[in-house]
């Protein structure tokens, strides 16, 4: 009869994720008391780690002294292999299609319940929509998040600003599964070249060749 295995418990890094926990869950940035109050700790049980992960960028403090989580995790989640060989596959052929389309494209990938933006390329053109890497929306309510919930392509009038139409299509790995969502944000103005749907056939050409791309084998190493 096997023994159960001991549990061994660090209070520090408990405290650390504890707090990154909360901090991600919550809309808006938390105070040391409002951090203290949910997870059941005083504010000096937590003061030292606060400090710790805001001096690692694991934290950024606003000048009100509430705590948003910092860029730091998402390096990290940067450096990780699948994400290093996605945004490698598919940064050369983002630049071709805003090139192409003159117009901006992103990629994300779901995160929990929501979208992450973890590549960005600008439009060529005088205007475009740019959104920021690394920010998060809500997957429920976005086309992206359609897209990455199962959906292979969506077209529609963006959920959150008057006067862009979304256009998303998955991107698949080897094994047919969807591992991620290129967008353009199509905006029609007078700087808008390309047709609409030029662009949405464009999008689909490209999504094709990330999908692609993630299917070759790796080259041969190094001398």
């Amino acid at each position: 009869m096997s023994l159960p295995a001991p549990e061994y418990s660090v209070p520090a890094v408990d405290k650390a994720l504890d707090i990154l926990e909360l901090i991600a869950a919550s809309p808006e940035p938390l105070t040391q008391t409002e951090i203290a109050e949910s997870t059941g700790r005083s504010v000096g049980q937590l003061f030292r780690v606060l400090v710790t992960l805001e001096r690692r960028g694991f934290l950024v403090r606003e000048r009100t002294g509430g705590y948003l989580l910092g860029m730091r995790m998402f390096d990290l989640a940067h450096r990780h292999e699948p994400m290093r060989g996605l945004l490698a596959a598919a940064t050369p052929v983002m630049h071709e299609l805003a090139d192409e389309v003159r117009q901006s494209c992103n990629l994300a990938v779901l995160d929990g319940d929501r979208v992450r933006v973890v590549a960005q390329v600008e439009s060529p053109a005088d205007f475009g929509y740019r959104v920021r890497v690394g920010a998060l929306f809500d997957a429920a309510s976005t086309a992206t998040g359609e897209v990455l919930s199962g959906a292979r392509e969506v077209v529609r009038a963006d959920a959150l600003q008057n006067g862009i139409t979304d256009v998303v299509v998955a991107i698949q790995s080897p094994d047919g599964a969807t591992v991620a969502a290129l967008t353009v944000p199509y905006v029609s103005t007078s700087f808008s070249t390309v047709a609409h749907d030029a662009v949405v056939a464009c999008a689909r050409a490209a999504a094709l060749a990330i999908t692609q791309r993630l299917g070759e084998p790796a080259g041969p190493p190094g001398p």
